[in-house]
């Protein structure tokens, strides 16, 4: 599977949801003059109701296709994309699981040490359409970008932003296990000018690795449609390839988050201290042991 987000994907859903999972009123608004929609157009005036049954089955997709998308960059590094994954010891619990993970082995409940990269999926439909039927023929019409309909999707919701935020936070506060996996926000929309800043902000401080977007073309205004923020805390995959080598360098990095909080005195201590080994490395993992092993670190700086 090599194709990013597009119109085609959107009616692949509708059509295989359709077929063995829904039905059109489970899936599309219905107006006042009986169409059936999958928002509610701008300005429209008629009464309007709550979809919610549409929620779970399309995050299920999206989930299972960003599985399918990355399965095709791991796989023949012998790593595997695992939707819902499992860490207890990382918070992915039952409950809360990981929407995807690269890991070495094809299984859901796993250890830290297996998972290589987390991915949290925030995606939605992009593209207004109008379903009808002839006959047993499923017919579904595009009839705007999300410019023509109420309500944002995917990472242009604010919910969604700070729930993918606040998980990869939980993550990365539930242990040093944590410290070395990586963790990327995939969505396919662009993101809100308010939060250019924030993703550059987190991406800098360690916390998320990246927002991404796997829809080369969600609307055809290009100043809304951003290639990436100045710090690339978001960027937009045109093609297969880019995200290919996206991945490709996430994955043959090592990584180390490390956050404290201390005074220029103790940090400069620990700073010359880690100096003292005589490697990069080294030095690097001298750093972050005494700036995690509060009580070792304190009396190696009282007695330095």
């Amino acid at each position: 599977m090599t194709g990013l987000w597009n119109k085609d994907t959107e009616i692949r859903f509708f059509t295989k949801t359709l077929e063995e999972f829904a039905t059109p009123e489970q899936l599309f608004y219905i107006s006042k003059d009986n169409k059936y929609l999958a928002y509610w157009p701008k300005g429209y005036k008629g009464k309007k109701a709550t979809l919610q049954s549409r929620n779970s089955l399309i995050g299920k997709f999206t989930e299972k296709f960003t599985a399918d998308l990355i399965s095709g960059i791991v796989n023949e590094k012998g790593l595997y994309a695992v939707n819902d994954a499992i860490c207890e010891d990382i918070a992915l619990t039952s409950k809360s699981p990981a929407d995807v993970v690269i890991s070495k082995k094809n299984q859901r409940e796993l250890e830290p040490k297996d998972i290589l990269l987390i991915i949290e999926v925030k995606m939605s439909l992009v593209w207004n359409w109008q379903y009808t039927k002839q006959g047993s023929e499923i017919i579904l019409e595009c009839i705007g970008d999300y410019m023509s309909h109420q309500g944002n999707p995917g990472l242009l919701r604010s919910d969604s932003m700070l729930k993918a935020i606040g998980k990869s936070i939980n993550i990365r506060v539930s242990s040093f296990k944590a410290s070395r996996i990586p963790i990327i926000v995939m969505g396919n929309t662009p993101i809100t000018n308010t939060y250019y800043d924030k993703v550059d902000h987190l991406k800098t401080a360690g916390i998320i690795q990246g927002f991404c977007s796997i829809n080369p073309l969600p609307i055809s205004n290009k100043e809304r449609n951003i290639k990436s923020t100045k710090k690339n805390g978001f960027y937009r995959f045109d093609n297969y390839e880019q995200l290919r080598i996206y991945i490709e360098k996430i994955l043959s990095k090592t990584y180390n988050f490390f956050s404290s909080m201390k005074s220029n005195e103790e940090l400069g201590k620990i700073i010359e201290l880690a100096d003292k080994k005589s490697t990069y490395e080294e030095k690097a993992e001298e750093f972050l042991r005494l700036i995690r092993d509060e009580k070792k670190a304190f009396r190696e700086l009282t007695s330095y």
